[in-house]
């Protein structure tokens, strides 16, 4: 069935349908190809793209600025301090002035109700980079890097989310796994758990589809049988400091190592993450942890982050083939 997505916002990943979702990781496969094999045809050559990044980032920015050079669009990069954005002007009212000047806008930072505010005034297509509540483009990526690594269908995948789930990370997993009917999995203390609308928002679309969902606090049942295993940061974006404590306590068990990733009973199991990750202490934040609790990994050890079994670099990668697919589904 022929999908036209020209023109839609990707803010949201429930805005989408199955088929269409399916239509995106295949156009982002025919991307990845051609560009591999030196064969890729620029289809938005003429085009603008604006980046509002409220919140710093590496991989949405350099993954957003690449796909688009690739395809012949020019960006510009609106950062924290770059715009009157919040300061002398509404993001109403920049919708309004930015879909004069571009063709599409991309935004990055804390509220869904900023991407909401984007879609309502402006003309032009809305891109997601990253809300609080949800990360339409990184599943997108998650879902081309399961199908790359397994030999079967979407429907047939069984992954698990382990650490803390109440987040952007977990919750978009749960949603997207839901749509493409996989067995998906989360696993954490009761008290970090998805807020209920979003569990009931994830049955709902399981009903459709077929998929599988589980909550649990038990991580062997959590990763028996598993083809994947993600995880995240303990401590999000603009959260205190002061709750390192606290959430290492409460979440090293359910830490990804080398005895958690054997318990899955899969030899082929392997280890998803959509960085950065705290897999030792060569970053500033990783020396500050193991100083002040005295440990030298937190969510995912060094011994799994450099493993056979971490896929996180082609993770990362996919990340640019996917949004160039919704670019090129929305604008070409």
């Amino acid at each position: 069935m022929p999908v036209n997505l020209r023109n839609r916002d990707f803010a949201n990943l429930v805005d989408f349908q199955p088929t269409e979702i399916r239509f995106l990781l295949q156009l982002a496969r025919d991307l990845k190809a051609a560009k591999y094999g030196h064969y890729e045809k620029p289809q938005l050559v003429g085009k603008n793209i604006a980046l509002i990044f409220e919140k710093t980032s590496t991989r949405t920015r350099c993954a957003f600025e690449v796909a688009a050079h690739d395809q012949g669009a020019e960006v510009t990069y609106l950062g924290p301090h770059d715009s009157q954005i919040g300061h002398k002007e509404s993001m109403k009212d920049t919708a309004r002035v930015l879909s004069r000047f571009y063709d599409a806008i991309e935004f990055r930072g804390a509220g869904q109700e900023i991407v909401d505010a984007l879609v309502e005034f402006s003309d032009v297509p809305i891109y997601n980079g990253l809300t609080d509540e949800i990360h339409p483009t990184q599943f997108l990526a998650d879902a081309l890097t399961m199908l790359e690594h397994v030999d079967k269908p979407a429907s047939q995948i069984a992954f698990c989310y382990i650490g803390d789930c109440r987040f952007n990370t977990a919750d978009t997993l749960l949603i997207g796994g839901s749509q493409l009917g996989m067995d998906v999995r989360l696993c954490g203390p009761r008290a970090l758990w998805p807020a209920q609308s979003v569990v009931d928002c994830a049955h709902s679309i399981a009903e459709h589809t077929g998929a599988q969902i589980a909550l649990t606090e038990d991580q062997a049942a959590a990763v028996k049988g598993v083809d994947f295993i993600h995880t995240d940061v303990w401590v999000s974006m603009g959260e205190p400091e002061s709750v390192w404590g606290e959430r290492i306590e409460l979440l090293m068990p359910y830490q990804v190592n080398k005895r958690l990733m054997e318990m899955s009973g899969n030899p082929a199991v392997k280890f998803m993450h959509c960085l950065p990750a705290f897999h030792n202490t060569e970053t500033e934040v990783g020396a500050q942890i193991h100083e002040k609790f005295g440990v030298d990994a937190m969510e995912v050890t060094d011994e799994v982050f450099e493993s056979k079994a971490s896929i996180v670099f082609d993770q990362a990668e996919n990340r640019m083939h996917t949004i160039k697919s919704i670019l090129v589904a929305t604008m070409a």
